[in-house]
């Protein structure tokens, strides 16, 4: 090989290594457990390209649409025709992304900034714990801390490149249930033309401007935000 092909050959190699992780194609069942270990209330998530939807009991008004490679996370409600930046609403868009089985904190640490995570720009550290097989599907067990100390375990499944389990220290967590593998449709990743984006934060200000407004006394937590 001459050193010209070398020299692509490396810078091709070095491109595919950055591609950022893209899970297999499919759908499953969203199913709660409490601290107790019982199973609770069940939602859908669907992953496709590297694009993921999650509709969650907890939030039955709405539903998250996560495209990690553009490092954006939205909350959707198609009832006010509005979408929102989903910042720290739910752990689900900070965790239900697609990884790489190998080294998934990367992934879970970029999905914390992309929340506004206090000290999500500190390294998040996963342990590999060993092989587990849940409902028929090799998976990757991790212990998985936070910057802050908060430690979840979590099961990856290498085929999907995603993650299938997850527990709080509590118990608490999430189950993926009845994998069907396959393209999804492709509106189900898509925010209507016609919706709004809505901004808390600039909602503030037009409250602001209004006779409502009753400035905080100084000293106040909202007065020194």
């Amino acid at each position: 090989m001459s050193k010209q092909m070398e020299v692509i050959a490396l810078l091709m190699l070095g491109a595919l290594s950055a591609t950022p992780a893209r899970a297999q194609s499919f759908s499953a069942e969203l199913v709660t457990v409490d601290a107790g270990d019982q199973a609770g209330k069940s939602g859908k998530i669907h992953a496709d390209n590297g694009k993921v939807r999650i509709e969650t009991p907890d939030l039955p008004q709405g539903f998250f649409i996560l495209e990690p490679s553009l490092k954006v996370s939205y909350f959707v409600r198609p009832s006010q025709f509005v979408f929102m930046d989903a910042k720290q609403s739910s752990q689900l868009t900070q965790l239900l992304v697609p990884v790489d089985p190998d080294a998934p904190c990367a992934q879970w640490q970029m999905m914390a900034k992309v929340a506004d995570i206090p000290d999500s720009s500190r390294t998040w550290r996963c342990e590999r714990l060993g092989e587990d097989v849940l409902d028929g599907r090799a998976t990757l067990k991790y212990r998985a801390v936070s910057p802050k100390g908060v430690a979840i375990t979590a099961w990856i499944d290498p085929e999907l490149k995603f993650l299938l389990r997850f527990r709080n220290q509590d118990g608490s967590g999430i189950d993926l249930k009845t994998v069907e593998l396959g393209p999804q449709d492709k509106g189900l990743f898509e925010i209507q033309a016609d919706y709004d984006k809505f901004d808390p934060k600039e909602l503030i200000e037009r409250v602001k401007q209004s006779d409502v407004w009753v400035e905080p006394p100084k000293g106040s937590p909202r007065a020194d935000e």
